[in-house]
């Protein structure tokens, strides 16, 4: 009877209870509901709806998520629980994705930081590398003009090196890039173009992760390759075990966000210019438009027990700022996994394909005093029509350009396929190994078509030809240029991972790669076409014959490597990671072929899981030797070629004993977690010491016979070493707001020491600066330190007034150049941001800026002076009402040399997520609709268009910094958009 009663009373108290369960963008499917202390459970459905029987009055339900945070809720009688699980960012940032596998963040000896797609901001991005910006310490992220899909700077813990890249190892879902140009190069018209950025082809919504490998303890699994740090982006798989339906669309609107200040017409006039009785003309007006991007994604996912696949395809269309330019993109990507016998063998394959078309206009980087696009557009004369009264261009002379005129008659687009794809199988030998073989392909083919209508009288042998028949001249040019790329990896790994006891956890790796990387290209050129031709570049035998000119070129670059790391766990505190790696590469000399790069890291966990004011306390340090190969192939071999009608050319003299650029680093750092986990941090120091660095001999003025280029490791030390610190706090955390900041800094310095060089770089462009540097490398200095004349002022004759080398006030004439104290590498990065979410609501902010560093505005140095204004071109008030006298010489100095500090507003985001009875009556699982601003504004006393800018004036192969000159200018945009999942 007793138990009978007993059975009765706990059938009549235990119920069925069901709810659902969600996030921040709508129902979770797929998510873990269990009474706790039983095996009493079930997972939520594809509407994120759940139902367990037979659950007692004061039961306790615990939900769990991966990368959410675990939940435990009081039944309480209820019959219905609903529950709405929160981000936890512990969490996510617990496992982070290293080389060659994954580690959990508590137990990395190295200086690693990962974000996570949570973290990007919702604005389609053209390169992902711009969604690091401001999110890492240490991670300085540069764009080196406005230009859609043009080149991105990245520096890691600041530069290691001179010739050879700076650039860090990128590497997609195991697969290292080549880190090159994919796009076909530029024609030289009115100088050279903006490279194109080799991450276009990565759409940002396949993206589920990017690591930052940032010290020698994680980076010297890559070897030769991981000197300048190493980015590792994950792209997404299927997550639900429901079929999954996602759509996101955006729309972006843009302005220019800076002006250069030149006069308008009126102001022109009044300032005693040559005043032409117009007032029609603004230069903006001429060859900028308002920028609109259009972006549409589509995505399909779905994963079993043994199975996981994603789909997506995207589409993102770009019109610039400025008139046709423009980018549009089109992704397509497949992620499929299969597991086999039992779990015992996973075969994954990862597709991305890429159709990528750029439309540029002539934006150089080193235009001479015709200047460019912008140029023209800068020096017309704004009291001067662009049309005649019949129509016809207002034609000044063939170095005075109309810039309407000459947009309209260039024509400029690259059409760039690329696959993108790998192939693996893991094979679980027991519980303790495990084998893995990666092959991954990276093929891109990429044709250029550029011209210009014979229409265009422009000064120059480039640009006009004599027809021998009857001496006429004839213009127009055209060309057409083709690369092909084809890359292939091969990696075999074997894992070992074992759990001795609870005292000694232990794995280990080791491996072989091999990787290829082959280049080929075609290029033809044709000048002197008739009058009446609209078409060059399909009918460029319409050009004068013998200015028809054709290339061709090929090359092959192999790199072979052996590498092992072991990671142990000692009494549950002590960590230590060894690695080490051979690498050996075509590129360098017979003697020296291979390297070997090892490093050591060690970790010890002085607190772990406690609860109160410290929770965790990690202090790790790490030693190693990276590598350098970025330099161009064949450097270290005898090379030649046949030049016109068969001349044979020496290129390059051999050096056989030509080897890697070696940077040894150490590095220390704590990993913290304060105030039971809401405060998260780390800091770190590093040294880096880069050896052996790549230079081409300098010849002696003496030595007869014809100079060959020799590359040589030379004599010096560059040495880099910083403070980083980043922090995160969780403000606020309850069921219906939340509040959470975020911040890093990084202080970097560099010196090259050791070193008997004077080597030039920052080349000039312009009227009068023909030849002409502002940067040089040189002992005990910082790289590209600047090298210019003091300018103090004018005498009374309106002549500039400079410092002597004893430091006196005297004319051009006698004025010495000085190194001075001041470089463009910033000395300081910081970025910062922050959410917010009330109930459906959400919000969040990104700040970035750089100090301690100066710009070179070579663009004021080339246009805004008295004598330009005098001489009829257009300039600033300020350089026209000046005291200069028109014959004054505009000499690099420290006149046109400016703080670059700036404070920027990255993105601003605002959105609101749908959850009521009509979206789920429309099988829609979350809708989020959302409105964005980027770079809404700046803080800076930079006086051009804006101080994020790195135009290339390398001189040599020597890069520069910090150079700004006839800029694509920057946009500040504001966009709206939606997503949707089903």
């Amino acid at each position: 009877m007793l138990f009978l009663t007993i059975l009765c009373t706990s059938l009549t108290y235990a119920q069925d209870v069901s709810g659902t369960v969600s996030d921040g963008s709508g129902p979770l499917p797929g998510a873990s509901v269990l009474v706790k202390g039983t095996k009493n459970g079930a997972q939520t459905d594809f509407d994120g709806k759940f139902t367990i029987k037979n659950v007692g009055p004061n039961a306790v339900l615990v939900f769990s998520y991966i990368g959410l945070k675990t939940q435990e809720i009081t039944v309480a009688g209820k019959s219905t629980v609903n529950v709405v699980m929160k981000e936890d960012s512990a969490e996510l940032k617990e496992v982070v994705v290293i080389g060659y596998g994954s580690v959990k963040k508590k137990d990395a000896t190295g200086a690693v930081d990962q974000i996570s797609a949570k973290k990007f901001d919702n604005v389609a991005s053209p390169s992902p590398a711009q969604l690091l910006r401001g999110k890492v310490a240490g991670v300085q992220v540069t764009q080196s003009s406005g230009e859609p899909g043009g080149a991105i700077s990245i520096r890691v813990r600041g530069n290691t090196s001179v010739r050879s890249g700076n650039g860090p190892l990128i590497v997609v879902d195991g697969v290292p890039l080549d880190g090159g140009n994919i796009s076909a190069s530029g024609d030289g018209l009115l100088g050279g173009s903006t490279p194109r950025n080799p991450l276009n082809f990565v759409n940002q919504n396949d993206i589920e992760s990017m690591s930052v490998l940032k010290d020698a303890s994680s980076t010297a699994i890559y070897g030769a390759r991981g000197a300048n740090g190493v980015i590792v982006i994950t792209t997404r798989k299927g997550k639900s075990k429901e079929p999954e339906l996602a759509y996101s669309t955006s729309v972006q609107f843009s302005k220019i966000a800076g002006d250069f200040g030149v006069m308008s017409g009126d102001q022109f006039a009044a300032a005693g210019g040559d005043d032409q009785n117009s007032r029609s003309y603004n230069w903006k007006d001429a060859v900028l438009r308002s920028g609109i991007t259009k972006n549409h994604d589509l995505s399909f996912s779905k994963s079993t027990e043994n199975s996981n696949t994603r789909l997506s395809l995207s589409a993102t269309d770009t019109d610039g700022i400025v008139k046709n330019t423009g980018l549009g993109r089109y992704t397509a990507s497949l992620y499929n996994s299969n597991d086999f016998f039992g779990g015992a063998l996973k075969v994954e394959t990862r597709l991305i394909y890429a159709g990528i078309k750029d439309q540029t206009t002539l934006i150089s980087n080193d235009a001479g005093f015709i200047g460019n696009i912008i140029g023209s557009a800068l020096y017309w004369n704004p009291t001067s029509p662009i049309y005649n009264s019949d129509g016809t261009f207002n034609v000044i002379s063939n170095t005075f350009l109309n810039p309407v005129q000459l947009l309209n008659s260039y024509n400029d687009y690259t059409n760039t396929s690329k696959l993108f794809g790998s192939l693996s199988a893991t094979y679980k030998i027991n519980s303790n190994f495990s084998y893995k073989f990666l092959f991954g392909v990276e093929n891109s083919t990429s044709t250029r078509k550029s011209q210009l209508l014979p229409t265009m009288n422009i000064q120059g042998d480039q640009f006009q030809a004599t027809d021998p028949a009857d001496n006429t001249v004839k213009r127009g040019t055209a060309f057409i240029s083709t690369q092909n790329k084809f890359n292939r990896t091969f990696e075999h790994t074997l894992n070992y991972n074992k759990e001795f006891n609870e005292n000694f956890v232990f794995d280990a790796l080791a491996g072989y790669s091999f990787y290829e990387y082959g280049f080929d290209g075609f290029g033809s050129s044709a000048k002197g076409f008739n009058i009446n031709q609209t078409n060059l570049i399909d009918n460029m035998e319409g050009a004068l014959s013998r200015e028809y000119r054709v290339s061709s070129g090929r090359n092959k670059v192999d790199l072979q490597s052996y590498f092992a790391r072991f990671n142990a766990t000692l009494m549950k505190k002590l960590l230590v990671t060894g690695t080490i790696r051979v690498d050996g590469s075509s590129k360098f000399g017979v003697n020296n072929k291979y390297g070997t790069f090892p490093s050591v890291g060690v970790g010890y966990k002085f607190i772990e899981a406690k609860s109160g004011l410290v929770n965790d306390l990690k202090l790790r340090g790490s030693y190693g030797i990276t590598g350098n190969q970025e330099f161009a192939p064949n450097s270290a071999v005898s090379a030649g070629q046949f030049g016109l009608n068969g001349t044979p050319v020496t290129v390059n003299n051999a050096n056989p004993d030509l080897k890697w650029e070696t940077t040894s680093s150490v590095g220390a750092g704590i990993d913290f977690e304060l105030l039971n986990n809401r405060l998260t941090g780390s800091l770190d120091y590093y040294n880096k010491n880069t050896t052996d660095l790549i230079f081409p001999n300098q010849p002696d003025g003496s030595q007869p016979g014809t100079y060959f280029p020799r590359l040589l490791n030379a004599k010096g030390n560059l040495i880099n070493k910083g403070f980083e610190i980043s922090l995160n706090y969780k403000v606020i955390e309850s069921d219906d707001f939340t509040w959470d900041v975020s911040g890093n800094a990084s202080f970097n310095t560099n010196k090259f020491t050791n070193f008997a060089g004077f080597v030039q770089t920052g080349g000039l462009s312009g009227q009068g600066l023909s030849g002409a540097y502002a940067q040089v490398i040189t002992n005990d200095k910082p790289l590209y330190s600047y090298n210019l004349y003091e300018w103090r002022g004018y005498d009374a004759s309106g002549n500039s007034i400079y410092a002597d080398a004893a430091g006196n006030d005297t004319g051009l004439g006698n004025a010495a150049k000085k190194i001075l104290d001041k470089q463009p590498l910033p000395k300081v990065n910081v970025g910062f941001s922050t959410s917010f979410t009330y109930k459906n609501f959400d919000a969040s902010a990104s700040f970035y800026g750089a100090f301690g560093h100066y710009i070179y505005n070579n663009t004021s140095n080339a246009y805004f002076f008295k004598g330009a204004f005098l001489g009829g071109r257009n300039t600033t008030l300020e350089a026209a009402t000046s005291p200069q006298a028109q014959g004054d010489p505009n000499s690099p100095s420290t006149k046109y040399l400016e703080k670059g500090d700036f404070l920027r507003m990255g993105n601003l985001t605002f959105g609101y997520t749908f959850k009521n009875n009509m979206i789920e009556k429309l099988r829609i699982k979350s809708a989020r609709l959302f409105v964005n601003g980027s770079n809404l504004f700046i803080i800076t006393k930079y006086s051009g268009t804006d101080p994020e800018v790195d135009t290339d004036k390398s001189l040599n192969g020597v890069p520069s910094a910090g150079m700004e000159y006839l800029s694509y200018p920057r946009e500040r945009s504001l966009g709206i958009g939606l997503n949707v999942t089903f």
